[in-house]
């Protein structure tokens, strides 16, 4: 793989599933099919799921991906008020440092995206030492007609058209994502790209 091919971000949402297709231990064969590539991926969790997977939210970490923040309760932040952005805010850094040992300043994901371009939710989160992290390709892996080979193929058409610092959405409780990961690495590695965290391209 060339040091100068396209950086690509893999970012997977940790979170509270909401939807079927979300089989027992999938978090864990995401991490396995990432470490058997070694691959680094930057993990947005949610501080409520970490407190209940304790033991998976420290893996992320201790595998060397980076941690960013995914909001305590996955509320829409531009339905809460100043104060309950700050507290949500506040109380989901406090059980990923706990869980993970990581602070995931200044790392921020505004659950559905709502808020992205919010002044009101973007000044807050800056007060707090955060900065939200959009994406360029979303796969609608949370979708329960997506199979895996759809979320593989489309994964890697989008990387390949948008090129250098693309970021990839992807979540961590669908079977198909966990199902289309090592297809995704493998193709996107045989056409040079690099994986690289947020931190490689300082989104």
């Amino acid at each position: 793989m060339s040091d100068d091919g396209p950086r690509v971000v893999l970012t997977f949402d940790a979170e509270h599933p909401d939807r079927p297709l979300c089989p027992p231990g999938n978090v864990e064969k995401i991490l396995d099919a990432l470490a058997e590539s070694a691959t680094v991926a930057t993990f947005f969790v949610q501080g409520r799921w970490a407190r209940s997977q304790p033991e998976v939210a420290r893996r992320i970490s201790d595998d060397g991906h980076l941690v960013g923040h995914h909001s305590q309760f996955h509320a829409r932040m531009p339905l809460l008020s100043d104060d309950g952005i700050r507290a949500d805010v506040v109380e989901g850094a406090q059980d990923i440092v706990e869980t993970t040992g990581r602070d995931p300043r200044p790392w921020f994901r505004c659950p559905f995206g709502a808020g992205h371009d919010d002044p009101r939710v973007l000044g807050l989160l800056s007060e707090l030492g955060y900065r939200n992290v959009d994406w360029h390709v979303e796969l609608d892996d949370w979708e329960p007609w997506r199979t895996g080979p759809d979320i593989e193929r489309d994964a890697v058409q989008g990387v390949l058209s948008r090129g250098d610092g693309t970021v990839v959405l992807l979540h961590t409780w669908p079977g198909p994502t966990a199902e289309a990961l090592p297809g995704i690495v493998r193709r996107l590695s045989d056409a040079g790209a690099r994986f690289v965290t947020l931190e490689g391209v300082d989104a």
